[in-house]
């Protein structure tokens, strides 16, 4: 039996996932914590690179996304992994914090061009049926990746941080080439169909052919809903807790609770462990409960591993908090796409998630950001955490108040709706029904 080719872009994004969140989004911890102790670079000073990456998204996210709708993601995933890889190599070479930044621009903008969001495109395009689980799928990737940040950590301190970023810089190129050639667009493109279900008979008869049907709402559209801007924050006030602990949680345990770097690094793993057992209860679960009150309830435990994590007095109480955040994160974060492809459909479904990366942004960038201002006044990291991880809390709000938009009524439906045809049935029509 074929193999749907659909599983081969899954598998290949999650490689492309590992990645980055190898050499990237989990490590960019390590290399903070390193970086404010061998050049005496303040930590909000450090922090102000992740944020300055989270902008960078939310500026190209529109772009990026109308460019994944009209052209495909092939040839953006790999101007972005060679960007990437440049961006570490001249990561390996600066000095000055001016160095650093510029740098971290290069290798941001070449993250963002192979992203979560970007491969997520297409597999939203290929699946329906199973698109949740697919796109869990995906976060295997990211999740396996924190699970060795600990070889990033270890070749900082044997070989220094420059010759770390050097080698991850060459192996991005020389491994992420060859996979971004397995990512494709639509899958009528390709002579396929979604799921790889049957080609459906042509019709022979004499009745007028209905005008074609657009897959889903405009970008246009989907701004007019309030189902768009409640999910943009709800998805914000989640990355409030996740960017906060993926940039200052090593240096919390190291400084604000007098571990050493070796256990620091040990703590922050088991998030990616969590985070791992997320992913496979998404895949589970995904397709089969009303998501958007599944995600309310991983705000909740993201609020409360953060705090755990603030106030620990023990490595059982660390190792919970580890694991309950990474848990939360894994099984929520796949949920975003998926909720935004089943409330809004898929032929401008890049576009929607690009402008939705301007409201996250709140999140990317707070989080880091009010974490590393409050640890430098105060001297840790107490009242900036606790804040995050209330706000996160109250974050799950957004998500319960996020019901699927109705319909919005096209060109093409209503061609439809007068040729005496029955309407076609969206996605999000599904999962009002299912509301």
């Amino acid at each position: 039996m074929k193999l749907f080719y659909g599983w081969r872009i899954v598998v290949a994004g999650g490689a492309l996932q590992f990645l980055q969140s190898l050499l990237l989004n989990q490590a960019f911890g390590v290399y903070l914590a390193v970086l404010v102790e061998d050049r005496g670079w303040s930590k909000t000073a450090v922090a102000g690179a992740a944020a300055l990456k989270s902008t960078e998204v939310a500026i190209l996210g529109p772009v990026l996304g109308w460019a994944v709708d009209r052209f495909g993601p092939r040839g953006i995933v790999r101007a972005g992994i060679v960007m990437f890889g440049i961006g570490f190599m001249l990561l390996s070479r600066i000095d000055t914090l001016a160095g650093f930044y510029a740098a971290f621009v290069v290798v941001a903008l070449g993250s963002s061009m192979f992203s979560n969001s970007i491969v997520g495109v297409a597999i939203i395009h290929w699946f329906e049926k199973r698109r949740a689980r697919a796109l869990s799928a995906l976060q295997f990737g990211s999740a396996l990746g924190g699970l060795f940040v600990f070889l990033v950590a270890a070749s900082i301190q044997a070989y220094g941080w420059r010759a770390t970023a050097l080698g991850s810089g060459i192996v991005s190129i020389l491994i992420g080439w060859p996979l971004a050639r397995v990512i494709r667009g639509r899958p009528e493109d390709h002579g396929e169909t979604v799921d790889g279900a049957p080609t459906a008979p042509k019709d022979t008869g004499t009745r007028r052919a209905a005008a074609p049907v657009r897959h889903g709402l405009s970008a246009r559209e989907a701004l007019r809903t309030s189902a768009f801007w409640l999910m943009g924050l709800g998805h914000a006030f989640a990355l409030l807790a996740v960017t906060a602990v993926n940039v200052h949680a090593v240096t919390h345990i190291k400084e604000g609770l007098g571990y050493s770097l070796s256990v620091a690094t040990l703590v922050f793993t088991l998030v990616t462990i969590g985070q791992f057992g997320g992913v496979m209860l998404g895949w589970v679960i995904g397709d089969r409960f009303q998501k958007r009150l599944v995600a309310a309830a991983c705000m909740l435990m993201h609020a409360t591993g953060l705090l755990m994590l603030t106030y620990a007095t023990g490595l059982v109480v660390l190792v919970i908090a580890a694991l309950v955040h990474g848990v939360a994160w894994g099984l929520r974060g796949p949920f975003m796409q998926a909720m935004r492809a089943d409330y809004f459909g898929r032929s401008s479904i890049g576009m929607i998630i690009g402008l939705s990366s301007m409201i996250m942004v709140i999140g990317q960038i707070g989080g880091p950001i009010l974490a590393g201002v409050f640890a430098d006044w105060t001297g840790n990291y107490r009242m900036g955490f606790t804040i995050l991880a209330v706000m996160s809390g109250l974050g799950s709000l957004f998500f319960l108040m996020a019901k699927p938009p109705k319909q919005v009524e096209t060109e093409s439906t209503r061609e439809i709706g007068k040729s005496g045809d029955r309407e076609v049935e969206t996605p999000g029509d599904r999962e009002i029904g299912k509301s």
